[in-house]
């Protein structure tokens, strides 16, 4: 299957730079996968096509302020680094620019020197490295949170104000490198109104990582290989998702991290969704059969992307592809900040 099938024209500016007014501001295309009819509607809307019974799936993953500006120790130059996953004590793997610049054993300062990374061995992706962070503080996490800056993904060039608009309100545990921003969509207050209908909501926790930043350079989809995230499925989430299964509910899942950690458990546990936790690099793409997930909530997403393979592998590429034009057309907005979709 050929990377290229996946392809669509986005005008430019589709592509959401700032988040709407109001979190449950988005329009909301609802799209049946079956026979590729369209509804548009706004966001509020979703509740009606909820019914009580079924359980909405989020990811409570929190986005860490991961991007760090320094100095190379010695010359001063300018370096950034993306941390992505911690591998040890104080040992991580980021992706560091200018990478050219950055050879194993440099040492880059941040901020007034609290903080320091060592680099260390390439990586096998572009621009990836291994760095040994040094620092005196007893929370390093607190350090990142005073010296680092929200990673927004790079097709955003617009300053956000306000950095809590790229978080979830129900945003926990801290740990990804970008967010679940089908999640970005709802308030607490919308949430309980979610609730009061009888639709109950499960949270797993997926730490989005590195592959939110890797493209597509294979030319065959089966060729692309998936960095592993780790997720966390706890107790009562399995419960309450066996439970609306046994009642006849259906498994919303909000975002393709909770359906890629839904599958991935599913297929651990011969369809079954048990408490469990570990890593995942698992590649959904057409020709896949979905053992736990009956929707799926989620924003448009970019062209040849694992993403819309993903969301093509839950209705079909030429539904997909037909709804995304008529997206394009009705001047939806794109991406993490865009309006939503959702796939039933």
């Amino acid at each position: 299957m050929d990377v290229s099938s996946y392809d669509f024209d986005l005008p430019r500016e589709l592509i959401a730079q700032t988040p709407a007014p109001e979190r449950t501001g988005s329009r909301l295309m609802i799209l049946d996968r079956h026979s590729g009819a369209v509804t548009h509607t706004r966001f509020p809307q979703l509740i009606d096509v909820l019914n009580p019974g079924d359980v909405l799936v989020l990811n409570d993953s929190r986005v860490r302020r991961a991007r760090l500006i320094g100095t190379k120790e010695g010359t001063g130059a300018k370096v950034e680094l993306l941390l992505l996953n911690p591998h040890g004590e104080d040992r991580w793997e980021a992706l560091v620019k200018p990478a050219k610049r950055v050879k194993e054993g440099t040492v880059i300062v941040f901020g007034d020197g609290r903080l320091k990374a060592v680099a260390g061995a390439s990586t096998e992706v572009a621009g990836g490295r291994m760095f040994q962070l040094e620092y005196e503080a007893d929370d390093v996490e607190a350090l990142f949170e005073q010296l680092g800056q929200m990673p927004l993904p790079p097709y955003i060039h617009e300053q956000l104000d306000d950095a809590e608009r790229y978080q979830t309100v129900f945003s926990k545990v801290v740990g990804s490198a970008a967010a679940p921003t089908a999640g970005l969509h709802f308030t607490p207050e919308f949430l309980e109104q979610i609730r009061h209908k009888g639709v109950a909501t499960a949270f797993i926790t997926l730490h989005v990582g590195l592959g939110t930043f890797r493209p597509v350079t294979a030319e065959r989809v089966e060729e692309h290989q998936m960095h592993s995230e780790y997720y966390e499925v706890s107790q009562e989430t399995a419960e309450m998702i066996r439970g609306a299964k046994q009642r006849g509910g259906r498994v919303i899942c909000v975002g393709t991290t909770s359906v890629r950690t839904l599958e991935t458990v599913a297929g651990r546990f011969a369809g079954e969704i048990q408490a469990c936790n570990g890593w995942t690099d698992i590649f959904i793409y057409p020709g896949y059969t979905f053992l736990a997930v009956d929707g799926l909530l989620t924003n448009f997403h970019l062209p040849q992307s694992t993403l819309l393979m993903l969301v093509s592998a839950f209705a079909s590429r030429e539904i997909i592809l037909s709804a995304y034009q008529e997206a394009v057309r009705k001047k939806y907005r794109f991406f993490s900040f865009g309006d939503a979709m959702l796939i039933l």
